[in-house]
């Protein structure tokens, strides 16, 4: 039995309405609510919302888009309006069109534009060259400055009319593979601006966050985290998919922190300062950008500083599309400055490390680190041998060492007693001070070398060597100062 079909009333920001019938379902969505076909407008699809629980929120989020809506410059090709094979326009972003209501007048959703996502792509895969090899996507360098530019374009109409993307990451944007046009869907979930109140969005991403977001929820974030985000997916197109905030850690033992956790502590490794924490990825082509590019990154990650607008980077990168120059060895790439083709030399790098790494694996020298030649067992006996010796002529030198330090603070008093008139004159606040900062540093010189001296390795050993000559030195302190034993009570 056929179920009869779903019928709702679409209200228009101009106060006109009528009744449409969904279709099919084109996507089950996420979250917030499921894709529809609707029967009188092909070219407009329904997105419902799974709950009915936000009725009036959602209604007045939707009223405010319908009133303020963005206003997008058409994408122009040798002077005309690009369009699509088929002599439409491109469908740059999904904004509502009209509001969805049942018959007892409750906000069910809303009707958009449809996307035709079979002739886009995400901008996730444009980011890496596996992936747009294996998607075959367009390799020209030049669409990837495209993209960014016509990303800052779409921002940066949203934002004159004060609205935020705030949840603003690849995965989120589409690209049209003809025209690097962008595509921008669930617009519903972005900060709203209406006449009287703001909407805020719903969600925002990790890797995205700007510093100063970490404390915040995504309902106070605005302009500054969709500046930061854009200028992070900017920095992924021009760098081949590298994030500004990844790096090689400079010290072995560094701590791994995730990308956020280096975006909360400003690990920004590309910019014109160093940063202690990490070097910029090996192949990174930053060095190559244009110095305006340099320094609009700067002022996008570099703490204390102005981010860029969108706006901005919409005309520099403009700028930048115009005075491209052409590499003469590869048709896919071009350059920025007199400095030559920083993709060339990168992928001539990556080449003579893959010619080592096939090297090494054809006639290997170390396997998981260890030389060949120490693999056989006469080595490796030899190298046990080696290695107890090393370790019992360690041990010896440290039983001498600790020998010598306890002797040293069992003489304490008897060292220092000659030169009592000038410590006892010095004052009792100075003298503890002195004994705090010597256990102090035997403190940081044990967990720097028990690590390394077998003779340590249990925390025991430590632990007595520093207890001994704090009482070693307390007795000491009330000798000197004549100081009757019963004062150590007096911390109880």
């Amino acid at each position: 039995m056929e179920q009869d079909p779903i019928t709702y009333s679409a209200v228009y920001g101009d106060g006109s309405f009528q009744k449409i019938t969904l279709g099919e379902v084109i996507n089950k969505g996420g979250a917030a609510g499921k894709i529809m076909e609707v029967k009188e407008h092909p070219r407009l699809v329904a997105k419902i919302f799974h709950s009915l629980a936000k009725s009036n929120t959602n209604r007045e989020k939707l009223q405010a888009m319908l009133l303020n809506r963005p206003a997008f410059s058409p994408a122009l090709k040798n002077g005309k309006e690009f369009v699509m094979d088929g002599g439409e326009k491109y469908i740059q972003i999904a904004w509502p069109e009209a509001i969805l209501e049942n018959e007892s007048g409750f906000c069910v959703g809303y009707l958009m534009p449809r996307i035709d996502l079979s002739l886009a792509a995400s901008l996730d895969h444009f980011l890496q060259r596996a992936t747009r090899q294996k998607l075959h996507l367009p390799e020209n360098y030049e669409y990837r400055i495209r993209i960014a530019c016509n990303l800052s374009s779409m921002v940066a109409a949203l934002h004159e009319k004060g609205h935020y993307i705030v949840d603003l990451k690849p995965s989120n944007v589409y690209v049209y593979k003809e025209s690097m046009l962008i595509s921008m869907l669930d617009c519903d979930g972005f900060s709203i601006k209406g006449e009287k109140n703001r909407y805020p969005a719903e969600f925002v991403s990790e890797e995205y966050i700007y510093p100063e977001g970490m404390e915040q929820g995504c309902d106070e974030m605005g302009e500054e985290q969709d500046k930061f985000a854009l200028a992070v997916i900017i920095f992924k197109l021009l760098n081949n998919g590298i994030h500004p905030y990844s790096g090689t850690p400079r010290k072995n033992n560094a701590p791994a922190l995730t990308i956020q956790e280096r975006i909360a502590q400003n690990h920004y490794a590309y910019g014109s300062w160093l940063d202690l924490y990490q070097a910029p990825h090996p192949y990174s082509i930053h060095d190559y950008f244009a110095k305006e590019t340099l320094e609009l990154f700067d002022r996008a990650f570099v703490r204390g500083l102005q981010r860029p607008s969108a706006q901005e980077w919409e005309h520099h990168l403009r700028k930048l599309i115009s005075s491209l120059k052409r590499c003469k060895k590869n048709p896919h790439h071009v350059y920025f400055t007199s400095k030559g083709c920083g993709l060339c030399i990168m992928e001539e790098k990556v080449k003579a490390t893959l010619s080592d790494v096939q090297k090494q694996f054809q006639n290997p020298k170390t396997i998981r680190g260890v030389e060949v030649e120490n693999l056989s067992p006469e080595k490796i006996a030899q190298n046990k041998d080696e290695q107890q010796r090393r370790i019992k002529t360690i041990n010896q030198i440290s039983a001498g060492i600790i020998a010598v330090y306890l002797l040293f603070w069992s003489f304490l008093y008897l060292i220092l007693k000659p030169a009592a008139s000038v410590i006892t004159g010095a004052g009792l606040g100075v003298q503890m001070i002195i004994i705090i900062l010597v256990m102090m540093l035997i403190n940081h010189c044990l967990k720097k070398f028990s690590p390394r001296v077998p003779l340590l390795a249990h925390p025991s050993v430590p632990m007595a060597l520093l207890i001994y000559p704090l009482l070693c030195s307390l007795i000491c302190f009330l000798a000197l100062n004549n100081l009757p034993v019963e004062l150590l009570t007096l911390t109880r």
